[in-house]
């Protein structure tokens, strides 16, 4: 018999307005449909649990355990932005107006020259 080595993830504290990756307990382990979605941290609670609110919107989730959620990092969701093709012709056209945006003000920001202070007498 092979027992399996890999342990749990572990539990990490999560911090209010972090988006989290939660996946329902009860309805995984009963085989139902729709048990794993995305939901922002509304706030920890004693006991090291969390309320949730799922996303886009679905009724709260009180005290949810941190063994069945995990972090969803800003870098994940902003990585078509980082590595935007944008040397090919049409790779504009297949980026949201979202991502255009930013980098519009990434571009503005990084051409702006900055103000030295004058000469002291």
């Amino acid at each position: 018999m092979h027992v399996s080595t890999r342990s749990p993830a572990p539990v990490t504290r999560f911090e209010r307005g972090q988006f989290v990756l939660y996946r329902d307990p009860e309805m995984f382990w009963t085989g139902q449909a729709g048990h794993t979605f995305v939901c922002r941290v509304d706030r920890g609670c004693i006991g090291g649990t969390y309320d949730l609110t799922p996303l886009p919107s679905r009724a709260p989730i009180v005290s949810a355990s941190p063994e069945y959620m995990r972090l969803l990092p800003a870098v994940d969701a902003m990585r078509d932005i980082d590595t935007a093709p944008l040397h090919t012709d049409g790779a504009v056209d297949d980026m949201t107006a979202a991502a255009i945006a930013w980098l519009i003000q990434q571009h503005a920001t990084a051409n702006q020259q900055a103000d030295l202070p004058g000469e002291r007498d």
